[in-house]
C-alpha cells in the first residue's frame, strides 16, 4: 500500500460508523474486475471515455455559433457576431478535439505507439474539420425547420420565439448536429449529444436517423424517431409519435443484428398526429396524413388519411418490439 493510500484509509476509518475504506477498496475491486473481464486494463490513469459535461458545453457553444444573437451570449451586439463566432468555435473544436480522441481510442483499444498516438491525433483533426465545414450547411437547413415551425403553428408569434421556446427546435438543432458525428463515424459523441437534447426536451431522435428539411415537431413531448428512419421533406410530426422498428433480427446465437434497416420511410408532406405508432420498414408514401392513436405496422400508399377507425387491431409475436 501507498503512503497516499494508507493516508486515505486512515482518513476514511476515522470518520465513525460508516467503515469508508472496506467499501472503497470492496468497490475497486469491482471496478477492476469489470475492467479485467472487459480488457479495460491500461498502462495510464487518464479518463478513457468522452465526457458528456465537456460535450453539454459544447453543444452550447455550437448553439451560439449557429444563432449568435438568439442563442449566444445576452450582450452580444451585430457588429461583434463574427468576432464572438470565430472565438467561440475555436474554442468549441478544440474541445470537441480531445472528445473524438477519447472515442477514436475506444473504437481501436489504442495502439500506444507514439506512432499510434500521431495517427490518432491526425484522424481526430481531420474529422473535426469536417465536421466545422458542414456548419454552414446545417445552418442552412435549420432555417428551413425553424421557419417551418412558424408557419405550422398558430400560436408562434415569430420564428425568433419559435427557436428561443420550442422544445422541437431545440431537438432538432441537436440532431443535426448529432447526425454529422455519426455519419463522421463518432456514434458515441453523437450518442451523447442526442441524449443531451433527449433529457431537457423528452424528444428521443436517434442520430443515425435521416431527416429532410423543414421538419417540425409539434409540442413533442414523448416522440421517438429510430436509428434507421428516413424521413421526407416538409414533415409534421406532433407528441407521443414513435417511428420504431416491428421486431428485431437475431443471429443463431439469439445476439441482436445491429445495422439492419428496421424503422419507416417517411415520404415528404407527411402529417402524423399525437401518439401514433408506426412501425418496421414500412412506407408512408408522401402527402399522406396519419391520425392520432393510429397503430400502423402496413405500408400506405401517397395521398393517404389513415384514421383510428381504419386501423386493424395487431398483437406483437414474442420478440418484437419497439
Amino acid at each position: 500500500m501507498s503512503n497516499a493510500e494508507r493516508d486515505l484509509t486512515e482518513d476514511l476509518n476515522a470518520l465513525d460508523g460508516w467503515e469508508l475504506a472496506q467499501i472503497v477498496a470492496g468497490l475497486r475491486a469491482a471496478r477492476d474486475h469489470w475492467r479485467q473481464s472487459q480488457q479495460r486494463l491500461r498502462e495510464h490513469g487518464e479518463r478513457e471515455f468522452p465526457s458528456r459535461e465537456a460535450l453539454r458545453l459544447i453543444a452550447r457553444d455550437l448553439c451560439g455559433v449557429l444563432f449568435p444573437l438568439r442563442l449566444g451570449p445576452a450582450d452580444l451586439r451585430r457588429e461583434g457576431e463574427d468576432f464572438y463566432v470565430g472565438h467561440t468555435l475555436g474554442h468549441a473544436l478544440r474541445a470537441l478535439f480531445l472528445q473524438v480522441q477519447r472515442e477514436l481510442r475506444l473504437q481501436g483499444r489504442q495502439d500506444t505507439s507514439s506512432e499510434g498516438e500521431i495517427a490518432l491525433d491526425t484522424r481526430a483533426r481531420e474529422l473535426v474539420r469536417h465536421f466545422a465545414e458542414q456548419l454552414p450547411a446545417i445552418r442552412s437547413l435549420l432555417d428551413t425547420d425553424v421557419q417551418a415551425a412558424f408557419l405550422g403553428d398558430p400560436a408562434a408569434g415569430s420564428v425568433d420565439e419559435v427557436l428561443l421556446c420550442y422544445p422541437g427546435v431545440l431537438a432538432v438543432i441537436h440532431h443535426r448536429l448529432a447526425h454529422a458525428l455519426y455519419g463522421l463515424g463518432l456514434p458515441l459523441l453523437a450518442r451523447m449529444l442526442a441524449e443531451l437534447a433527449h433529457s431537457s426536451t423528452g424528444i428521443d431522435i436517434h442520430p443515425g436517423a435521416s431527416i429532410g428539411g423543414s421538419f417540425f415537431i409539434d409540442h413533442g413531448t414523448g416522440v421517438v424517431i429510430g436509428e434507421t428512419a428516413v424521413i421526407g421533406e416538409r414533415v409534421r410530426i406532433y407528441q407521443a409519435v414513435t417511428l420504431g422498428a416491428k421486431s428485431f433480427q437475431t443471429d443463431a446465437d439469439g445476439a441482436l443484428v445491429k445495422g439492419v434497416a428496421r424503422h419507416p420511410r417517411v415520404g415528404d408532406d407527411v402529417v402524423i398526429y399525437a401518439g401514433a405508432t408506426i412501425l418496421g420498414r414500412i412506407e408512408i408514401g408522401s402527402g399522406s396524413v396519419i391520425g392520432g392513436n393510429v397503430w400502423l405496422t402496413h405500408p400506405v400508399p401517397p395521398g393517404s388519411h389513415v384514421s383510428q377507425a381504419g386501423t386493424h387491431q395487431e398483437v406483437l409475436e414474442a420478440g418484437a418490439g419497439i
